[in-house]
């Protein structure tokens, strides 16, 4: 199968071919693996968890916070809740770099999900700096909430007793009775071996940085960059 209209060289063309069908194969256990999640069977059931949270609007620094649970997050009884869960807080005294990064990607595409499925963001942080930090990143399409006073993230995983932080993204529904139960969590680190791939499907930049001859390399994502173009 033709990739171009170039007239490319017999070693590219057999090597590019070789190429399509291992990406064939790979979207094809891509779709068993999501299979896979879909059968999970009927998750523990979670406390209702309270959260703090401002307007979704980011104006105004001195706007009301409000409580709200985690059951009252959802919109529709059927509709599942994706939580991701920020690096920011306690431990954490400034915003995690990549968590951002995977943020300003959600809140590009923040309309997109909201046709399917109900989603916020999660950190320990205290709302003004988290509030803040919004404001500074665009962030007015995405739902920010507080979890600091509770142990939402602990229980989740993403933090640790001393208050470490560590990123991670939940799915939660809605039981018959109206109570949230936990549906599927999935941490960055997924192995000894392996400590920063676990969430990757869900930041375009990586994808985009697999398909160069150098690959993503080591880079790492930053809170600024000196000059667009910079790769440091």
């Amino acid at each position: 199968m033709d990739q171009t209209r170039l007239t490319e060289s017999p070693e590219y063309t057999a090597a590019r071919e070789e190429l399509r069908l291992a990406e064939i194969e790979l979207m094809r256990h891509r779709e068993e693996v999501a299979a896979l999640r879909r059968k999970l069977p009927v998750g523990a059931a979670v406390s209702d968890y309270v959260f703090l949270e401002g307007p979704r609007l980011l104006t105004g620094g001195d706007a009301p916070v409000t409580e709200v649970r985690l059951s009252a997050l959802f919109t529709a009884p059927d509709r599942p809740l994706v939580i991701y869960q920020m690096m920011f807080g306690k431990a954490q005294v400034t915003p995690c770099p990549m968590c951002t990064m995977w943020i300003d990607g959600f809140s590009g595409v923040a309309r997109h999900i909201a046709q399917n499925v109900d989603f916020a963001i999660a950190a320990a942080a205290d709302p003004a700096p988290l509030r803040a930090h919004a404001r500074a990143r665009g962030w007015d399409s995405l739902r920010l909430l507080s979890c600091g006073d509770s142990t939402f993230k602990y229980d989740l995983g993403s933090e640790d007793a001393e208050g470490g932080q560590d990123s991670a993204i939940s799915v939660f529904t809605l039981g018959p009775d109206g109570a949230p139960r936990h549906n599927y969590t999935v941490h960055p680190r997924m192995s000894e071996e392996i400590d920063e791939r676990g969430i990757d499907l869900l930041a375009p930049v990586w994808h985009i940085l697999d398909l160069t001859p150098q690959g993503r390399g080591d880079w790492y994502a930053q809170l600024d960059y000196a000059a667009v173009g910079s790769s440091r």
